[in-house]
C-alpha cells in the first residue's frame, strides 16, 4: 500500500483479471458427447439421414426441451437470432406498409429485420432500464402499427405487463427479442412466454452458445406453421404436421434450418442455462448490496430484481464526463469493463444513416428526403441520447468467484471515492 505522502498511484497489473463469458466458457464434455453422437450416426440434417426410418433426433429434442424450458406451446429451431426475427415478424404478416415500433437502443438485426420483410422500423424511446418505455407504445401507435418488437436488454427483461396491456387492445402483435436473455424471467414468467412470438439467439456471446443458430417461439398454432414454412423453402414437412397439423396454402420462404451439429450443441447449451444464471444473479446481488446508493452513480433499473440474469451490471453515471475516467480506473484494477454485446442507438447505425436496402424500391425510407428524416435522428431520443453516454457495463461471467465480486464492489467504491470524493 502507498504511504499517505506518496502521490503514486497503486500497481494492480499482478492481480489477475478473471476471465468473462457465458456459455462459451462451459464447453465440455457434454457438447462432445452430442456432437460425436450426431457424427457417429452420420446424421447432419435434420429431417433425414443415415437411418430413413428414424430421422436424426438432435434439433427436434432441442426444440421439445426449449417448450419445456419456457412453458410455451411452439418452438423452432433456425440458423441464427437475425433469421429468427426474420422469420417471427414475418410468421406474423408483417410486411410492406406496416409499422414495427423498436427500442431506439438495441443491436442492428432488430431494425434491419424489420426492414427485411419490407415494414417501417419506428424507434422508440428507452427508460431508466435501458429497455424499451411502455409508455411509447401509445406514443407512437398508429392505424399501421403491426407489431411490438420488445428487447429485454442484457439480462434484464422490459415491463412486459405493461407492454402488453398497452399493445394488445390495439391488435399489435408482441414480439420479443430474447437473444441476450434466455433464462430470464419478469414476474415468475420467463421471458418469451409474454409475447405472441419470440426469438432468441445462439450467437458466440450470448447465454448459452452453438457459435450461431436461434430459436422462435410461439403460442399461436398459425404462427407456428408460418414460421416452419418460411423457415423452409415453404415445405412443411411431416414431422411439424405431426405436432400441427397443416392449415396454411404454401407458400414462397427462406432456407433458415438448423443443422444436427449445431442442434448438439445448444442442447448441452440449454441444459446448463439455470445453474449459469444463478451462478451470475447470486454473484450480482452480492456486487449491488456493496455499492448502492453510492451518490452520482446509480445502478441500472431492474424492473423484476428477483427475475434478471445478473451477468451484467450497468452503472449510470449522473455526469456522463466521468465515464472515460470510471473506465480507466476500473481496468486499472483489473476489474473487465464493457458490455458483453455491443449497442447502440438505431440512428447511429451506418445502415440507418444510409437509408438504403438491399435495393432502393426495397427501403421503407425512400420517400423521406431528406434523410435522416425525424423520428432517426439522435435529436429526436433525448431521453436515449441522456442516457447512453451515461452508461459503463460490468460484465459477471460464469468462471467469476465471490472473491472476484468483491474486488469489483471495493473497486467501484474505491475508485468512487477518488473522483466523487
Amino acid at each position: 500500500m502507498n504511504s499517505p505522502t506518496d502521490t503514486r498511484p497503486e500497481d494492480f497489473s499482478s492481480r489477475p483479471r478473471p476471465k468473462y463469458g457465458l456459455g462459451v466458457d462451459l464447453i465440455g464434455a457434454e457438447e462432445e458427447a452430442l456432437v460425436l453422437d450426431v457424427l457417429r450416426r452420420r446424421d447432419l440434417f435434420r429431417y433425414y439421414g443415415s437411418n430413413p426410418a428414424q430421422p436424426p433426433p438432435m434439433v427436434a429434442r432441442l426444440e421439445q426441451e426449449f417448450r419445456a424450458f419456457l412453458g410455451v406451446e411452439h418452438a423452432l429451431a433456425v440458423t441464427s437470432g437475425t433469421a429468427a426475427l426474420e422469420v417471427a415478424l414475418a410468421a406474423a404478416g408483417v410486411g410492406p406498409g406496416d409499422e414495427v415500433i423498436v427500442p431506439a437502443w438495441s443491436w442492428i438485426s432488430c431494425l434491419t429485420a424489420i426492414v427485411r420483410v419490407g415494414a417501417r422500423p419506428v424507434l422508440a424511446e428507452i427508460d431508466d432500464s435501458l429497455n424499451l418505455d411502455p409508455a411509447e407504445i401509445d406514443r407512437l401507435a398508429t392505424p399501421r402499427t403491426r407489431a411490438v418488437l420488445v428487447i429485454h436488454f442484457q439480462g434484464v427483461a422490459a415491463e412486459m405487463d405493461r407492454i402488453v396491456a398497452a399493445a394488445q387492445p390495439r391488435g399489435i402483435v408482441v414480439i420479443e427479442d430474447c437473444a441476450q436473455s434466455l433464462g430470464v424471467r419478469y414476474r415468475g414468467r420467463p421471458v418469451g412466454a409474454w409475447g405472441d412470438l419470440a426469438t432468441f439467439s445462439f450467437q458466440h456471446n450470448k447465454v448459452a452458445t452453438a457459435g450461431e443458430g436461434g430459436m422462435v417461439v410461439t403460442r399461436v398454432s398459425r404462427y407456428y406453421e408460418r414460421a416452419v414454412r418460411l423457415h423452409d423453402l415453404g415445405n412443411y414437412r411431416a414431422y411439424h404436421a405431426t405436432l400441427v397439423p397443416a392449415t396454411e396454402p404454401a407458400f414462397a420462404g427462406g432456407q433458415y434450418r438448423m443443422g444436427e451439429l449445431t442442434g448438439a450443441v445448444a442442447l448441452a447449451q440449454l441444459r446448463k442455462v439455470e445453474a449459469m444464471r444463478a451462478h451470475c444473479h447470486r454473484l450480482q446481488s452480492r456486487i449491488l448490496a456493496q455499492i448502492a446508493g453510492l451518490p452520482g452513480l446509480p445502478v441500472r433499473r431492474i424492473p423484476d430484481p428477483e427475475g434478471d440474469f445478473g451477468y451484467e451490471i450497468y452503472l449510470l453515471a449522473t455526469d456522463p464526463a466521468q465515464v472515460p475516467a470510471l473506465k480507466e480506473r476500473l481496468r486499472a484494477r483489473q476489474v473487465n469493463v464493457g458490455p458483453v454485446t455491443g449497442t447502440a442507438p438505431q440512428y447511429a447505425y451506418p445502415q440507418v444513416r444510409s437509408g438504403l436496402a438491399h435495393t432502393p424500391a426495397a427501403s421503407p425510407f425512400r420517400a423521406d428526403q431528406p434523410w435522416p428524416a425525424p423520428g432517426y435522428r439522435p435529436e429526436d431520443f433525448p431521453r436515449t441520447e441522456a442516457l447512453a453516454p451515461r452508461c459503463l457495463a460490468l460484465p459477471i461471467g460464469v468462471l467469476y468467484t465471490e472473491a472476484d465480486a468483491d474486488w469489483i464492489a471495493t473497486s467501484v467504491r474505491a475508485v468512487h471515492q477518488e473522483l466523487f470524493g
